[in-house]
């Protein structure tokens, strides 16, 4: 191997020691750390919280018929990439199961960030698709529309007419927002 060549690799692989070193404070809980009910409960309860306190989403909180919090997903990557994350499903206030969120992606991407993500399910049907599956990928069933910041102020009880609506929040990190699309959400039973 040539001078010029380790040169070249070095200034290659330091963007990306860089980057997994920047996200390694947010990368908790990991898979292989599955966090407990008790946990999930607690994220998720201080998660619809802070949802309620917007008065974006206040509309889609009345209005749907269960919504599935994931109150911190991780997403990184260096050219390849992932996200992950727990959360749980919400109807009428009750519990009704455990997920998990997990993707991979492909392409120009470099950075990390981790976000919530709420996803109400507007129709029994979708709330059925989600519940039958065996895993759930997202863009292979109900319609999924991600609402932004703008979207959100502008939705009423009149206006939800799709059968699941998205919306981000708590956004911290380098990456500028979350991909939905290859998703799979899972049910999973934490101890």
């Amino acid at each position: 191997m040539t001078h010029h060549t380790r040169r070249t690799l070095a200034t290659r692989l330091l963007p990306a020691a860089l980057t997994l070193a920047a996200a390694t404070p947010l990368l908790r809980p990991t898979p292989a750390q599955a966090a407990t009910r008790a946990e999930i409960d607690a994220d998720v309860a201080a998660a619809l919280t802070r949802l309620r306190n917007l008065p974006q989403p206040r509309a889609l909180l009345e209005q749907a018929r269960a919504t599935l919090i994931f109150p911190r997903i991780i997403q990184g990557g260096f050219v390849v990439g992932g996200q992950y994350g727990e959360g749980a499903l919400l109807e009428r206030g009750t519990t009704r199961g455990y997920f998990n969120i997990a993707g991979a992606s492909f392409g120009l991407l470099i950075g990390a960030q981790a976000s919530g993500l709420a996803m109400f399910f507007m129709t029994e049907e979708s709330l059925r698709a989600l519940m039958n599956a065996e895993g759930w990928e997202i863009g292979t069933g109900p319609t999924v529309v991600v609402l932004d910041r703008g979207a959100q102020i502008n939705a009423t009880s009149t206006t939800l007419r799709e059968p699941v609506y998205a919306v981000t929040f708590n956004q911290e990190g380098l990456m500028a927002s979350i991909a939905l699309n290859g998703t799979k959400i899972t049910q999973i039973r934490p101890s």
